[in-house]
């Protein structure tokens, strides 16, 4: 059978790539996708992943058995109901659904409804009602800004005048409504789950970098690497988190009329006080997927066939061994224009090519170029952390450019 993924990220470059291993798959598209992708003969097409109906057009023509869907932007948008209406299958949550993620207040009230532990937060809708909510409050702060970010939605301001100028900023971009949530202290990690049938099927925990620099300073990006598993957070922890967090928030979900099919992607904190939620989300996170999905020891493709098919998945994942994911950017992402320039040859990549997953790269006759944002990450499974980190930066050190940068020190919270 062939598949189609929508999307163009490293995300989406390990979801075929771990999706092509199957021996039931023929092929597997990639739309847009990006040239990188082609090192592991995944094929890809210039259709943006908001053209639903060049979208469908493809996935008719080429007789895909099911489509996944990568980025959130064509969730929130309403992708699924689109295809569904046209007879196609897809995995993924439906329009309303993907609100979980599209809005802020609207993943606070499901929380609210489902008794599920998050920061204390007010919404705001002008700079004044911002600045009276700000006043008082103990710092830092966290500004949120409601709606689709593409990662960079959420400001940590140390200052008043750093949370001023969030909320200013995000109100000049145009947002409605902010959120201005307390700080929390704990321990980060992600946990997804595969929901059907308002069953939830959970997968390892990652930890996720979001700060741009090591040692977790600099801005917010959307994922500067990860890692899998997160030996400090036990499996109590997570079966905690299954039980009162995912499965609460999943039968609301269901009982607003807004039922959850697809993956459920919660960024939860550890704190003294208990589990806490950071965020939703309604699709695969990146670059969780890439250090997660490698650890499957079943078949990708017979899963979400089951799924879509109302059957009970067959998950099997790596027990030992730890997987790293450390992504390379170009300098200056993600608040300066980055720079642009050619990577190293493909052939480099070519030698170890199941270890990169492309995404900010375009083509030229002389090879791979830069197109800004995160370029790829560099995946390594090894049986301790030290040994995944010398594996990385022996792979990096073939392929990094000067004009990009990569934080050496993912997963250090997990030898602390």
């Amino acid at each position: 059978m062939d598949i189609l993924v929508i999307g163009s990220g490293a995300r989406e470059h390990t979801l075929a790539r771990e999706l092509l291993k199957s021996e039931q798959v023929e092929q597997v598209y990639c739309l847009p996708g990006n040239p990188g992708m082609q090192l592991d003969q995944i094929k890809t097409a210039a259709i943006d992943v908001n053209d639903f109906e060049q979208l469908i057009a493809f996935a008719k023509k080429q007789a895909v058995a099911y489509t996944i869907v990568g980025p959130e932007q064509p969730l929130v948008a309403g992708v699924v109901d689109a295809f569904q209406a046209a007879g196609l299958a897809i995995f993924g949550p439906t329009k309303q659904a993907a609100a979980l993620e599209g809005s802020k207040t609207f993943a606070k009230e499901m929380m609210a409804r489902a008794q599920v532990p998050t920061a204390q937060y007010q919404t705001v809708t002008n700079e004044s009602e911002a600045l009276t909510a700000l006043q008082g409050r103990s710092l830092p702060i966290v500004i949120k800004a409601d709606g689709l970010a593409a990662g960079k939605g959420v400001v940590i301001a140390e200052t008043l005048a750093d949370g001023l100028a969030a909320v200013r900023r995000f109100f000049k971009q145009g947002r409605r409504q902010i959120l201005i949530e307390d700080y929390l202290i704990g321990e980060e990690f992600s946990l997804m789950a595969l929901v059907a049938d308002d069953q939830v099927y959970p997968l390892p925990i990652a930890q996720d970098h979001k700060r741009a620099f090591e040692g977790d300073r600099g801005p917010n990006t959307g994922g500067m690497g990860a890692y899998c598993p997160v030996p400090q957070i036990s499996d109590q922890i997570v079966q905690t988190a299954v039980e009162t967090i995912i499965k609460p928030v999943v039968a609301t979900m269901a009982a607003n009329g807004t039922p959850f099919t697809g993956v459920l992607y919660a960024g939860l904190i550890a704190t003294a006080t208990g589990i806490k939620v950071i965020e939703f989300n309604v699709r695969f996170g990146d670059p969780e997927t890439q250090v997660v999905l490698p650890r499957l020891q079943g078949d990708l493709a017979q899963v979400f066939q089951q799924l879509l098919t109302h059957q009970q998945p067959t998950l099997d994942w790596q027990a030992d061994g730890v997987t790293l994911g450390v992504v390379v950017a170009a300098k200056g992402y993600p608040n300066q224009t980055p720079a642009i320039f050619q990577l190293a040859p493909t052939a480099r990549f070519k030698g170890a090519n199941s270890h990169f997953s492309f995404a900010g790269v375009v083509a030229t006759t002389g090879g791979l170029m830069s197109a800004g944002g995160r370029l790829y990450t560099a995946v390594y499974t090894a049986p301790t952390m030290a040994q995944a980190r010398v594996q990385i930066e022996a792979g990096l050190q073939s392929v990094a450019d000067p004009q990009s940068f990569f934080r050496r020190d993912i997963g250090f919270k997990s030898q602390m």
